[in-house]
């Protein structure tokens, strides 16, 4: 996740730099970077995936955690969520 929210951190950054470098390339005149604009973006883009994560991730809250435990033989097992028996 981390590495997925970074990248669309760069994407209007890596936008930005290739478009600018046609542009050179083709001779149009170039202003300034917009820096307030790209952090926008890159800021609007984060925001986004956070909101999509809690929007489509599955919900624990009605789950039971059961925390890790060591057994006799000095295996660690992991903590994990147990769906709760259905209410009658």
């Amino acid at each position: 996740m981390l590495i997925f929210r970074l990248l669309l951190i760069a994407v209007p950054f890596i936008a930005w730099f290739i478009w600018r470098e046609v542009a050179r390339r083709t001779g149009r005149p170039m202003g300034a970077t917009p820096w307030v604009w790209l952090v926008a973006a890159a800021g609007l883009l984060f925001g986004l995936s956070l909101m999509a994560s809690a929007l489509f991730h599955d919900d624990n809250r009605e789950d039971t955690y059961v925390p890790a435990e060591v057994t006799s033989g000095g295996r660690v097992t992991p903590g994990h969520f147990e769906k709760k028996a259905p209410s009658k």
